[in-house]
């Protein structure tokens, strides 16, 4: 790859020779801190060649060669900084909109009720982001922290020179040239935010100064990081950990590896989100001859847009994409001018934040939306009642109750000889009419296999549309609720059954009784009379004696018949109160027991939903 011309070549920059020169300045008895602001370190300001102002460490130049190079005499001229006073008034903390509080405070009640439901690593990133939101809100509002990152010859750390007007970060053809974070902050009141990124003391710089660049700047804090790229595993480490802090990002791309898939794989497309607050720099434009800027520029939008990055090129929100050359100052200007506006409007932080949150809650989506509808419908819960309303045998309850009905109405109206024949009957089989012991094991059997095969129909339904651990919590419960259910069933089936005893007697069946008496009666005086004219004790007559034999003998099936279609009704009346309250019996188990804790957890899920759905800013 064609490497960027080095800084320090005997010929100056093209555009950069502004009539500038080192000025030395005795200290003026004021601390000079690590941004130039005096808020870390005593002493005197140490001035160096390269033109800018450090902490005053022992050593005081760039020994270690890796930061930043010494320059010679054959570099170009910079003016030395004056350093601040200690005593500078903290800026004032960052404030965010209300709908921006909002969504914070929705995510924190969601990570709150999911604590119970998902696993500590699903929220880590969520929890990651309220805390980096509340540690940015209690520090500068004032200021905008903003890196600039790239690959390995990209010119990222000459685009960082070109901005601060002097040579602060080293640039050259060995690499990895930059193997730390240097920072350059053109206002005081930053320091807390650039301890924030880890940046030590003997790291932070101020630019060259001047009217014109400190009011188009102020507030800036610029962030030179490693190569994304670097064979360096720190160098990496160091790149994603303060791209993760950082207010915004200028990603600096060279004609060679604009296109890069590291590049666009591992941080573009992951942060299309935040592309209101980045910058896609194609550096070098100098090395494209003709209208191959122009190309090349046109294809890193169509791969920017391939990536899901919205580019703010017609006024929309999105990223600002530019050409330039740091090399010889060509559009170094349009970005300087960018950044300024950038800055002037102090709304990146709250934009990055919402960024992460919207990243943050994306990536939660699979835990808390689906596109099916979700709960619990009427239809499941009285299939699950009537579920359990076989299994305790409500059915069979009732018409057994029907049927013990029926015959107490016959034995209290059957002619005497039939209720004869059946107290003969009864003495021969069980008492029917009340409800039997399920003592038999393969009925008990059944009867589980029906309880279970309730609750898991009614927990599939439940669950039915949910995210998976929703769907399990919901499962779960269900589970829990049917331990024990079988025999609390049995126990309700014994209490809320028949009474003991006869079923009670309707009005009429006294005066049926008394017709039903009234053909006995006849039918023994006819009888009698037959056989007093047979011994000779009555005169003979066979015509009273056998009518009234023949009334009593067809009168008592009559009457009894009679009895039989009028306790129709309130034998099935019977039957069916009997059966609501056993199927009312089982429904109460089965909602005290499973229904009530799976609602609970669809209520659960519901509450979640709708945090959830503040925290995306819907609902």
């Amino acid at each position: 790859m064609r490497e960027v011309g080095k800084p320090g070549r005997e010929e100056g920059r093209p555009g950069r020779d502004d009539g500038r020169h080192v000025r030395e300045e005795k200290p003026r008895g004021r601390a000079a801190g690590g941004c130039g602001d005096g808020e870390a370190g005593s002493g005197s300001p140490e001035v160096v060649d390269a033109g800018v102002v450090v902490d005053g460490e022992s050593g005081g130049a760039w020994d270690d060669g890796l930061i930043a190079r010494r320059v010679t005499a054959e570099s170009e001229q910079a003016a030395v900084v004056e350093a601040r006073g200690h005593n500078a008034p903290p800026a004032a903390p960052l404030a965010y909109d209300g709908p921006l509080r909002s969504r914070l405070d929705a995510l924190r009640e969601l990570i709150g009720l999911s604590r119970t439901r998902l696993d500590s690593r699903t929220l880590a990133e969520a929890g990651q982001v309220l805390d980096e939101a509340a540690a940015r809100r209690r520090l500068s509002g004032q200021h905008t922290v903003v890196a600039i990152a790239g690959a390995t010859g990209s010119g990222k750390s000459q685009l960082f020179n070109a901005l601060a007007g002097v040579t602060i970060s080293e640039s050259g053809v060995r690499r990895p040239t930059t193997a730390a974070p240097i920072a350059c902050s053109w206002s005081d009141g930053s320091a807390s935010l650039i301890e924030r990124l880890g940046i030590p003391p003997r790291l932070r710089r101020r630019p060259l100064q001047s009217a014109e660049s400190e009011a188009q700047l102020r507030g800036l804090v610029l962030v030179d990081l490693p190569d994304h790229d670097s064979a360096a595993v720190q160098h990496r480490e160091h790149v994603d950990r303060i791209l993760a802090l950082v207010d915004a990002v200028i990603w600096v791309v060279d004609p060679e590896k604009y296109a890069d898939a590291m590049l666009h794989e591992r941080y573009l497309r992951p942060m299309a989100g935040h592309a209101e607050v980045m910058f896609i720099v194609l550096n070098q434009i100098d090395r494209l001859p003709g209208e191959a800027a122009e190309q090349v520029l046109d294809d890193l939008r169509r791969l920017l847009d391939e990536d899901g990055i919205a580019l703010g090129e017609y006024g929309e929100p999105g990223a600002t994409v530019l050409a330039l050359s740091a090399l010889t100052g060509d559009g170094v200007g349009e970005l300087r001018e960018s950044l300024g506006q950038f800055v002037a409007e102090r709304g990146a932080p709250a934009r990055r934040i919402a960024a992460d949150v919207d990243a943050a809650a994306w990536r939660l989506r699979p835990v808390y939306a689906t596109g099916r509808r979700t709960g619990l419908s009427e239809d499941a819960r009285d299939d699950f009642a009537a579920r359990l309303a076989d299994a305790v045998g409500a059915t069979a309850a009732g018409e057994a109750a029907e049927r013990a009905w029926l015959r107490n109405a016959n034995r209290a109206c059957g002619t005497p000889w039939l209720r004869l024949w059946r107290w003969y009957q009864d003495r021969r089989e069980p008492v029917t009419g009340r409800l039997p012991l399920r003592t038999q094991a393969d009925e008990e059997a059944t009867a589980r296999q029906q309880v279970e095969q309730a609750v898991r129909t009614l927990a599939d339904r439940a669950s039915a549309g949910l995210p998976a651990p929703w769907a399990q919590a919901v499962r779960e419960a269900a589970v829990r609720g049917s331990q024990g259910l079988p025999e609390a069933l049995d126990e309700l089936t014994a209490r809320a059954g028949l009474p003991p005893g006869k079923p009670p007697r309707p009005g009429w069946w006294p005066a049926a009784v008394l017709a039903q008496a009234s053909m006995t009666l006849l039918q023994i005086v006819g009888g009698a009379w037959l056989v007093g004219q047979i011994v000779g004790v009555m005169a003979p007559n066979l015509g009273v004696p056998v009518l009234l034999m023949v009334l009593g003998i067809i009168g008592g099936p009559l009457v009894e018949w009679s009895c039989r279609m009028a306790a129709r009704g309130p034998a099935r009346r019977y039957g069916v109160e009997a059966e609501r309250r056993l199927r009312e019996a089982a429904a109460g188990c089965g909602r005290a027991r499973v229904l009530d804790p799976v609602a609970a957890e669809l209520l659960r899920y519901r509450e979640v939903r709708e945090q959830y759905g503040r925290v995306v800013g819907v609902g």
